[in-house]
């Protein structure tokens, strides 16, 4: 049995909205933070990466940091860019990428269903950046940016989604510089809130789709609290934290390919040749491939792609990681021809997003910055779930999910 509960949110007057929801923290570097914005005061890159507004060579981690992290939410509330619900609600927030819209809501996931595998994870964090966003909830006592959650599709709540938006206006609804369109509703009708929590509860798991970091830290810094209150009774906010769930059959993860830097001592031919060992090679030519099936990839290679089908000794079909094209991948390339072992530490490799489409793969190796690019078939939800329902771990950079989630359209905080 999954929890999620209404909660009395702090969101931007709708005048301000498009100009103080920002891109989340992690898809972006400082720098790049800095740019976009700018000098627009309501960004919530402010509060989210708040060393933009601090000395460029100041360090990520530094107290410094944090400190204005807390100040200039503090200043955000105080100015009136983010003003708190009178009630706990839910709320709707839909996005929409060309042709397709997924309808998600958003409530407060409990801490302890994540210390307890109600809440399942399919990728490792790391600990220094599970330390960076749980000192960033400690010190803005808040969860500033919502985490990307999935679960099983249950229609009646599907229904409850559709007749909500169907039969009233968004309170936001605008689209982003990215192209990206967003849209956000309250649900303040007490009784469809009831309905919501009882039907969530007959949901068995949630899975993390996107944003491993920030559940980690706000189950972390929620069971802190929890353990420093000797007065703790289990209905505090800190016991819960900002979650958007999307139902399964609405997500769609797209592909995340791979470029490396060279043969790893190996010519063309002989590279060639030892692909052929366990992959059936094509030259398709000049015209980019994109993988339309699993087990089959797609190479650019001086100037030209090729197909490779994987041998069906290479993989497991019971095997919920074996079977993984990035694991056949890692294992027959990566690690078995070109010499890379740890996907997380070696430089020789890079990850691009497929939303950046396979040109920037094309791009990355005819500047001469790598030597190979290989393109990917997405993993699919059902491989997602099995893998967490299993208690395995994927491989690094393995999903990607598009469109992220914008922040500051609603914060919760832990008190």
């Amino acid at each position: 049995m999954a929890i999620l509960k209404p909660f009395r949110g702090f969101r931007p007057p709708k005048e301000i909205v498009k100009d103080l929801a920002s891109r989340p923290y992690d898809v972006l570097d400082s720098n790049e933070a800095r740019e976009e914005a700018g000098d627009n005061k309501y960004s919530f890159l402010r509060v989210v990466k708040p060393e933009i507004e601090l000395p460029e060579n100041t360090n990520l981690y530094s107290q410094e940091v944090y400190d204005k992290a807390h100040s200039n939410f503090k200043k955000f509330i105080d100015n009136g860019y983010l003003v708190q619900d009178n009630k706990r609600n839910f709320y709707i927030y839909a996005q929409t990428w060309g042709d397709k819209t997924q309808y998600g809501i958003v409530g407060c996931a409990g801490v302890e269903d994540y210390i307890n595998g109600i809440i399942k994870k399919h990728e490792l964090t790391r600990t220094d950046k599970e330390e960076d966003r749980m000192k960033h909830v400690r010190v803005t006592n808040a969860n500033a940016e919502p985490v990307f959650f999935t679960y099983p599709a249950k229609e009646e709540i599907d229904s409850i989604v559709s007749n909500i938006v169907e039969k009233n206006e968004p309170v936001y609804d605008f689209t982003a510089d990215d192209g990206f369109g967003h849209h956000f509703w309250l649900i303040e009708d007490d009784s469809i809130i009831n309905k919501l929590e009882k039907l969530f509860e007959e949901v068995p798991y949630f899975y993390v789709a996107d944003g491993h970091h920030r559940t980690a830290a706000a189950a972390l810094v929620g069971n802190e609290k929890k353990k420093n209150n000797p007065n703790h009774k289990g209905d505090e906010e800190y016991n819960f934290f900002m979650a958007v769930l999307f139902p399964d059959n609405q997500l769609t993860i797209i592909d995340y390919n791979r470029v490396v830097k060279d043969l790893n001592g190996l010519n063309k031919e002989d590279f060639l040749n030892k692909l052929k060992e366990n992959f059936e090679v094509k030259k398709v030519g000049k015209e980019a491939y994109k993988p339309t099936n699993i087990h089959y990839f797609g190479m650019y290679l001086d100037g030209e792609w090729y197909s490779l089908k994987a041998n069906d000794d290479t993989y497991d079909d019971n095997d919920p990681i074996g079977v993984l094209d990035v694991t056949i991948l890692s294992n027959y390339v990566l690690d078995d021809i070109l010499g890379i072992k740890n996907l997380r530490t070696d430089k020789r490799i890079d990850f691009v997003g497929g939303i950046r489409g396979l040109n920037e793969l094309e791009r990355r190796v005819d500047s001469g910055e790598m030597e190979v690019a290989f393109s990917l078939y997405p993993v699919t939800m059902k491989q997602l779930m099995d893998i967490a329902d299993t208690g395995n771990i994927m491989p690094p950079k393995t999903t990607w999910f598009e469109p992220k989630l914008r922040s500051g359209l609603v914060i919760h905080t832990l008190d």
